[in-house]
């Protein structure tokens, strides 16, 4: 699952470096479905960076990898 996470999250990168941003995948635990990231750049402090992580990240990775259920940031 790890290599599916990363695939779906360097296509969301861009999206974040436009910004100023970037995402760092920190880990995926198989067995819980959660998923680790760190927010770097303009996003690591942002007020907006739980909704990205909830409402971008987390959505995406939902959608796109069976057995994701969660992605908390570190």
């Amino acid at each position: 699952m790890k290599e599916e996470v990363a695939k779906i999250i360097d296509k969301i990168r861009p999206s974040l470096q436009a910004d100023g941003g970037d995402v760092k995948l920190v880990d995926v635990d198989d067995e819980k479905g959660i998923v680790k990231v760190k927010l770097l750049g303009a996003c690591q402090g942002c007020p907006m960076s739980t909704m990205t992580i909830k409402n971008g990240i987390e959505r995406v990775l939902k959608e796109k990898v069976p057995g994701v259920k969660e992605v908390k940031p570190v």
